[in-house]
């Protein structure tokens, strides 16, 4: 029997939600654990040594085969229970922003992926699921998620999703936007010169970095709206009296969809190469790290998302907004049926990203965000692999470019 071919059971569902919310008791305690030392530990990109070894410390203990250092990344946790013939994917971050720490409330997301996949263990055979919680470094800076794809994280499951705290009320799932992103290093090279005398001989590398920015301020007049791009000298001499033969520019560009991305990467590059001609100068770029693509939710994993919070007493507000932000689960979702859904943390008012929301980030709130975000999570699978619309999540019409379609 295909997984098209399953017929979806009411009877199944309803025992099965009951078995998870029963399964509340054995879990909550040490998922609340986990977040606040998650928090009270904030490790940077792909230097999760502390949290992954806590991840996979409470899966090892809740029957799951684990890895730690899973897909050639040191801090990247792969752990796995049952023998269903649907495997789910949640997607456990750890990974703090430098020098503000868990300001994006990752400890929020590694505690809510670890309380609902061992809530799942409750019902994974009476409903015929494998469950795979990959633990992904480096969300912030890095990619992990992409790094993972390409390694074949995703090439067994059958959909994905993970919950992102956030300040203010819960919005529907399709009315969580998230923006492709590409950063890039730009590199000029000249030739130097003593800058107290004539230089006919020199070529100014800094002077091709200023005239490259000066059209890509030019140019933003110009890119479609929802197109931001920022840029920065990273290098361009170190003293006033000798003409720099190298200089860096850093470069970050967001769009609302990965082609308006790489039509809007491939304008800005026009820029610095313009910039190198200008200044008699050479230059290269690459990219600092993997290009984040934009999120697509599947609706019909939203659809249960929405449905299972809901569910737990939560409000839901129907809040369209502009895309804002990027995530490496993006990338995911352009392959394999994913959501990356927001839960609020409630009576927070501060923006992510700062001091403040890091201290949101633990307390109360934000223990409740975790445990319901957990709860929802693992409600939203049960309701998709026992009901009536799993036959319809395809990852073929993904990889085609076609834009998920569902209830």
């Amino acid at each position: 029997m295909t997984i098209a071919e399953r017929p979806s059971s009411p009877e199944s569902s309803s025992s099965a939600r009951e078995a998870i919310l029963a399964s509340r008791t054995e879990w909550e305690e040490s998922a609340i654990a986990l977040s606040r030392e998650i928090h009270r530990v904030p490790e940077i990109a792909f230097q999760e040594r502390h949290a992954s070894t806590l991840v996979a410390r409470e899966l090892e203990a809740a029957g799951f085969d684990v890895a730690i250092g899973a897909y050639g990344l040191d801090t990247a946790v792969e752990a796995t229970y049952g023998s269903g013939d649907v495997t789910v994917a949640i997607c456990a971050e750890y990974d703090a922003l430098p020098g503000i720490g868990h300001a994006c409330g990752h400890n929020i997301i590694g505690a809510a992926a670890v309380g609902a996949v061992i809530a799942l263990t409750a019902v994974a055979d009476r409903i015929g699921l494998r469950i795979k919680l990959l633990g992904t470094p480096a969300e912030e800076h890095g990619g992990g998620k992409a790094i993972m794809l390409d390694a074949g994280a995703w090439d067994d499951v059958t959909f994905s999703l993970m919950v992102h705290g956030a300040p203010g009320e819960d919005v529907r799932c399709l009315d969580v936007r998230t923006q492709a992103v590409c950063r890039l290093h730009i590199m000029f090279q000249g030739r130097p010169g003593h800058a107290g005398g004539p230089t006919p001989t020199s070529d100014n590398a800094s002077n091709a970095a200023t005239i490259a920015l000066v059209a890509l301020g030019l140019l933003r007049q110009h890119l479609p709206d929802g197109v931001r791009a920022n840029a920065f000298v990273s290098e361009g001499g170190q003293t006033t009296n000798v003409i720099p033969a190298a200089a860096a520019v850093r470069v970050e560009v967001r769009a609302d969809t990965l082609e308006d991305l790489q039509e809007t990467r491939r304008r800005i590059l026009t820029c610095f190469e313009g910039g190198a001609t200008a200044a008699g100068c050479t230059w290269s770029w690459d990219e600092a790290e993997p290009t984040y693509a934009d999120m697509r939710q599947d609706p019909i994993l939203a659809a249960a998302w929405d449905r299972s919070l809901a569910s737990l007493g939560r409000e839901i507000r129907e809040r369209p907004r502009p895309a804002a932000g990027s995530t490496d689960m993006g990338n995911v979702s352009h392959v394999v049926p994913s959501i990356h859904p927001l839960i609020a943390v409630l009576g927070s008012t501060s923006s992510p990203h700062t001091p403040e929301f890091a201290a949101d980030a633990t307390g109360p709130a934000a223990e409740r965000a975790a445990i319901d975000g957990a709860l929802a999570m693992a409600l939203t699978v049960v309701d998709v692999v026992t009901g009536p619309h799993l036959g319809q999540l395809s990852r073929e019409a993904l990889r085609a470019g076609l834009e998920p379609t569902g209830t």
